[in-house]
């Protein structure tokens, strides 16, 4: 930057490696921060209302339409929230295979964050597709890691996209011992991969950089957290999720679309694999906690671009959950119970691959959804996502705009934020006074 440049912009128009339409603005003037938005400007989609005087069974179907990416998260919530309502419980292998469906969905969607979204940005690729040219063998072996995911979601599910099989109560139809044994071949390449992934991305060079987080996850006394638990926190918070509202508020700000979600008690906040490893570590699986012994991380990791060896680590937990439980399976003597509520709240949370997905439901007196909430994890990071911008760029304000911008976008990777699910550009605007 020379003396005459007095104001500056650097404009971004097509991002591929973030989910929806987003924008960050950084105005400098020297090293003074005058201004700095990571903004969510894609239009709201009204999900909330569509659900409003629709049958309780219906939220399943219609809330995993919002995330083709990690569908499953938005079924296991909605689902969770209706069995609170009718105070009912499934059957111990129903639970087991839900787990077993979501941690399909944690393989597919880490795998591709890890890989095509994330891994560039330290290889110093603009995309997986140069990536590819230069390293055909570790993108294969990516696409098929994704695929087994998606191969347990069509299993289970019915399909990879929008999965149709999983109902509040249950399941419409649950696989036979022979079914799931056709999986064990491939999970057991799958569970050496993922640990090859551990290796591969701990070896990345990462800036040095770290943040003071309140970590908030579920947490389940006997399991790696996945469907189901309490809500914790680094700072002590211990709740039930029908507590959320206690805790927890959405408020509105100028620059976005979205909530941003605070604590009531201490505002920002951060969800996600890192606030999940720190705690829950005590419930790693073997292998799990093995690997990340071996490549030296620890619980309580709080450099955010780290995440993707979080991320991999937690690759390694689903595959071996996975085959854990398929081991252990006995089919339920029926597919699912019958679940009805009536003029009752339900609330239900589970661990989305980016962090804990809150849904909330009132039915009325005939049965209807009256009311819905729904807090996704990108929501509860985006405070969390500025918070880590303003202090990342505080002692790079003289770098040269291309890098700093590089190194910003990267720091925004590094929550795989899920924007919209669907059409992925951030419009990046720098601006220095002088």
């Amino acid at each position: 930057m020379t003396a005459e440049s007095s104001t500056r912009e650097i404009n971004v128009d097509y991002l591929a490696r973030v989910e929806g339409e987003g924008a960050m603005y950084l105005k400098l003037d020297g090293d003074e921060i005058i201004d700095l938005q990571f903004a969510i400007f894609e239009p709201p989609r009204f999900y909330e209302a569509f659900l409003r005087g629709r049958k309780p069974s219906e939220a399943p179907d219609i809330t995993s339409r919002i995330c083709g990416i990690c569908p499953i998260a938005y079924q296991m919530s909605s689902i969770n929230a209706m069995e609170f309502a009718a105070d009912v419980e499934v059957h111990p292998q129903i639970r087991a295979l839900r787990r077993m469906l979501y941690a399909g969905e944690w393989i597919e969607s880490h795998t591709l964050h890890v890989y095509m979204l994330h891994a560039p940005d330290f290889l110093g690729y603009e995309s997986a597709i140069e990536l590819a040219a230069d390293l055909p063998e570790v993108v294969t072996h990516a696409l098929r890691l994704k695929k087994l995911g998606n191969t347990v979601m069509t299993l289970l599910g019915g399909r990879e996209i929008h999965p149709i099989n999983m109902r509040v109560g249950g399941f419409y139809r649950t696989p036979t011992q022979s079914e799931l044994d056709t999986l064990v071949e491939e999970l057991e390449w799958a569970l050496g991969m993922s640990e090859e992934t551990v290796r591969l991305v701990s070896g990345f060079e990462f800036p040095d950089f770290e943040m003071p987080y309140e970590f908030v996850a579920l947490h389940h006394p006997d399991e790696y957290a996945i469907t189901d638990g309490r809500i914790i926190s680094s700072e002590g918070l211990d709740i039930d999720v029908s507590e959320w509202t206690e805790h927890f508020e959405e408020i509105h700000v100028e620059h976005s679309n979205a909530l941003h979600c605070r604590l009531r008690e201490r505002g920002t906040y951060h969800v996600g694999p890192m606030a999940r490893f720190t705690l829950n570590h005590d419930q790693l699986t073997p292998r799990a906690r093995a690997i990340a012994d071996e490549v030296g991380l620890a619980k309580g990791e709080r450099n955010p671009f780290k995440s993707i060896i979080v991320r991999s680590v937690e690759i390694v937990l689903a595959c071996e959950e996975i085959l854990r439980l398929i081991d252990e399976y006995e089919r339920p003597p029926e597919p699912w119970i019958t679940v009805e509520s009536t003029d009752s709240v339900g609330h239900g949370a589970s661990e989305a691959p980016r962090g804990i997905l809150y849904h909330r439901y009132e039915i009325d007196p005939g049965g209807l959804i009256a009311d819905a909430k729904i807090v996704p994890p990108t929501s509860q990071n985006q405070s969390s996502i500025e918070a880590d911008l303003r202090e990342f760029v505080g002692p790079r304000t003289q770098m040269e705009d291309e890098k700093l911008k590089w190194q910003l976008e990267q720091a925004i990777r590094n929550y795989d934020p899920c924007i919209s699910c669907a059409t992925h550009f951030l419009d990046l605007t720098v601006e220095r006074v002088n």
